[in-house]
């Protein structure tokens, strides 16, 4: 089955500006910390640009990597308090990174997690992918009832070659009362209210969010075959046919 061509563009950050520099802050912010995230993850998050940059390309390039004193590092981007989107087209062109134990995602949270918290708030995984499994892709729900490693509701997505051989186009089409994941145009799962066991909280704005992780309860934490550095290279996001607000900066 295939989604429709594009529709109206709302909003789209292409990724460009000068080598070397940060993610536009005015957009992107980073969330640093180590911690395990909630699944005994690796990685410490840091806003370093070894970690997250602009590449000669026009490419974000978010790299997990080892340091000098065995520490884990990579980078975790969201657009929180910056700018929402509700409803509408929402994808993103990306190379994922080669590996195991590698996780990266990009994947949106409701806006208001700070007044009710996770998983109230609504989760959706526009794509989760775990290096152990090169050919396949996930997207999720996850809220009250249905949340956290293997309790969400999705589908998987294979491809016919390791996905970290090519850009690829991850999406999600969102409506009040359904979500369509695709994969170049391709739709492989939708869902809706009857389809998920408790509240169905995807009827305000959400945030994005961008980030590779190292190990955690679903790659695993086995460091056999870990090869770092590992880049997620991301050509593009952008919006067709949804409410995208930005807020103003702080300060």
């Amino acid at each position: 089955m295939r989604r429709p061509g594009p529709g109206t563009l709302a909003w789209a950050e292409e990724f460009h500006g000068r080598p070397g520099d940060p993610p536009d802050p005015r957009v992107w912010r980073h969330e640093t910390g180590a911690g395990g995230w909630g699944d005994e993850q690796l990685q410490r998050y840091t806003a370093e640009p070894s970690n997250a940059h602009l590449t000669s390309a026009g490419h974000l390039a978010l790299t997990a990597r080892h340091e000098a004193d065995g520490d884990i590092t990579s980078a975790r981007l969201v657009t929180k308090d910056a700018l929402t989107v509700e409803y509408g087209r929402v994808e993103a062109r990306i190379r994922l990174p080669h590996g195991t134990g590698v996780w990266p995602a990009f994947w949106m949270l409701g806006a208001d997690i700070d007044a009710v918290g996770w998983p109230a708030c609504g989760e959706i995984d526009v794509m989760e992918h775990v290096g152990s499994d090169p050919f396949a892709v996930h997207g999720t729900v996850h809220g009250p009832g249905y949340s956290g490693i293997g309790g969400g509701v999705g589908g998987a997505f294979r491809a016919a070659r390791p996905l970290a051989e090519a850009f690829h186009t991850f999406g999600v089409t969102w409506s009040p009362d359904e979500v369509r994941w695709h994969v170049d145009g391709t739709e492989y799962f939708r869902c809706g209210p009857g389809d998920v066991a408790g509240p169905w909280p995807f009827r305000h704005p959400f945030f994005l969010l961008l980030n590779v992780a190292v190990g955690g309860r679903w790659p695993g934490n086995s460091t056999d075959g870990l090869r770092l550095p590992a880049t997620m290279l991301v050509d593009r996001v952008r919006v067709y046919d949804g409410a995208v607000s930005r807020e103003p900066p702080s300060g």
